[in-house]
């Protein structure tokens, strides 16, 4: 398929070389244009301007925040004037869903497809394809698109026709990370703060009652205190908190937890741990308890 890619920061770069090394053809664009230059000895067409990625049979986008496809949409990226009329556009990144609705509207208005798929894997799973992939959309446009997520994750999840829902799906499972984040930081704390050994702590849990993924990695990267260079920056994970208790906020849910989670972010954040990978909340726990 011929491919627009649009952002290559530390998941985007290394979901562009999975689209080359499957055989689509790429066009990309970033706005530090060495990181896509460094693409372009792989196969890849680097663009001048965001439009010139938008009339590929799709163009996938992977963005930091709402501002910046706010941006790119709606703003001087010029993407929705852009776009190809048979070009399905795939928001990869994790935005808000009132955000997505809006751009969901947008399209819908213009006679243009539009995809939500945001992803869950680290750096690390992206270079080797080895991503989720919450899809949720049109039917025929996630039927186009699916050779793509087949070239970039291990599974794809169908979770609605409408956008917005791949949207909650994912700021709900971020939740849900965040929330292991706290509570195995707190119970490393405890541990450690009563002479046990933390990697003997974290091989017990993972091999007898929390053997999932979510406990694996990050119980290693806690033990270990590898808080850099982050896989994913902390600044980060106060914005997907807080765009889980917007979204929470709008369909009138309490969360709680999220509400205490924003602000052990919050305080992260304030004392410069922003840069720092998002399970530095345990770094928070282990200096509120004295270590």
């Amino acid at each position: 398929m011929d491919v627009g890619f649009i952002g290559l920061g530390h998941m985007g770069l290394g979901m562009a070389r999975c689209l080359l090394g499957a055989g689509h053809r790429l066009v990309v664009y970033n706005r530090t244009r060495g990181k896509a230059s460094a693409l372009a000895a792989e196969g890849a067409q680097v663009a001048d301007r965001p439009g010139d990625a938008c009339r590929s049979d799709a163009v996938i986008t992977m963005l930091a925040d709402d501002q910046a496809v706010e941006d790119l949409v709606f703003g001087s990226g010029e993407l929705l004037s852009a776009l190809g009329s048979s070009t399905v556009h795939v928001s990869m990144s994790t935005i808000s869903v009132a955000l997505s609705e809006k751009l969901a509207d947008a399209h819908g208005q213009a006679g243009q497809a539009y995809l939500a798929a945001p992803v869950f894997g680290r750096p690390d799973a992206t270079e080797a394809a080895k991503l989720f992939i919450m899809a949720a959309g049109p039917d025929a446009a996630i039927t186009q698109c699916q050779p793509l997520f087949d070239a970039m994750g291990q599974k794809t999840f169908v979770v609605g026709e409408r956008q917005s829902q791949a949207n909650v799906v994912k700021l709900a499972g971020n939740f849900l990370i965040a929330s292991v984040l706290e509570s195995l930081g707190e119970a490393l704390a405890l541990v450690r703060k009563s002479d046990v050994d933390a990697h003997l702590f974290m091989e017990l849990l993972t091999e007898t009652l929390f053997s999932a993924p979510v406990y694996k990695t990050y119980g290693s990267i806690i033990a270990d205190e590898r808080y850099e260079p982050a896989g994913f920056k902390m600044a980060l994970g106060l914005k997907d908190i807080r765009l889980a208790l917007a979204a929470a906020d709008a369909k009138t849910v309490p969360m709680p937890i999220a509400s205490l989670l924003r602000d052990h972010f919050l305080a992260g954040v304030a004392r410069g741990e922003g840069d720092s990978d998002w399970s530095a909340l345990a770094r928070l726990a282990a200096r509120n308890a004295g270590l």
